[in-house]
């Protein structure tokens, strides 16, 4: 597949051919959600804990006669029936933990890409780099490109001049081309890809 490829001005500087085995692969739906469920699943941190009737604060002391009082006979005021009581079948800390198998992940990750390379999502560059820190220039350079939505760049390594300019912009996130994910290319319009990056991804996914 042949796909324009731009500079930082938004002006097309030649073309790029983007390998098809990861921009034209069989796109699988239910592979992605069950990538992105994992994903989400694997975030969660499980600390929530409840206290039973065991565990909360009380007396254990009876709290009225057993007879003669018309009401319903009570041994605790830590049931769950009164306030302060225990909870019953409460969650308890536990892993949410979701395997899956790294190829099906890897193809999880081509079927995204091929939906965004189909949609004509993925904008590649020669080059992406910054002096100093400025997010009028990262600003600038996605109104030039004309992408009207949410913006993933992804870069080929750690470049503190480009995260520190884009992460003020609302809508735009730097990403390391290492670090792909299933979240992150679904959460996001468009995908930005330097030549430096692209390399990466097709060492990764090729």
């Amino acid at each position: 597949m042949l796909v324009p490829m731009r500079n930082m001005a938004g002006e097309t500087v030649g073309e790029v051919e983007l390998q098809d085995s990861i921009f034209m692969a069989p796109v699988s739906k239910p592979l992605m959600h069950q990538a992105f469920e994992r994903q989400l699943a694997n975030a969660r941190r499980g600390t929530h804990h409840t206290l039973t009737r065991g565990e909360v604060r009380g007396s254990t002391r009876k709290i009225y006669r057993q007879k003669g009082t018309g009401r319903a006979r009570h041994g605790s005021m830590k049931v769950n029936l009164w306030p302060g009581g225990g909870v019953v079948h409460g969650p308890k800390p536990r892993s949410y933990e979701k395997k899956m198998p790294r190829r099906m992940r890897r193809a999880a990750y081509r079927s995204a890409l091929t939906v965004k390379a189909q949609d004509k999502q993925v904008v590649v560059l020669d080059a992406l780099a910054l002096d100093t820190p400025k997010t009028r220039e990262i600003k600038t350079m996605i109104d030039r490109l004309s992408l009207g939505g949410s913006v993933l760049i992804m870069l080929p390594d750690k470049n503190e001049n480009v995260e520190l300019s884009a992460r003020n912009l609302p809508n735009v996130k730097t990403l390391r081309a290492s670090y792909l994910n299933i979240r992150d290319l679904l959460g996001y319009d468009y995908l930005v890809l330097p030549q430096e990056s692209l390399t990466v991804i097709e060492q990764i996914l090729g």
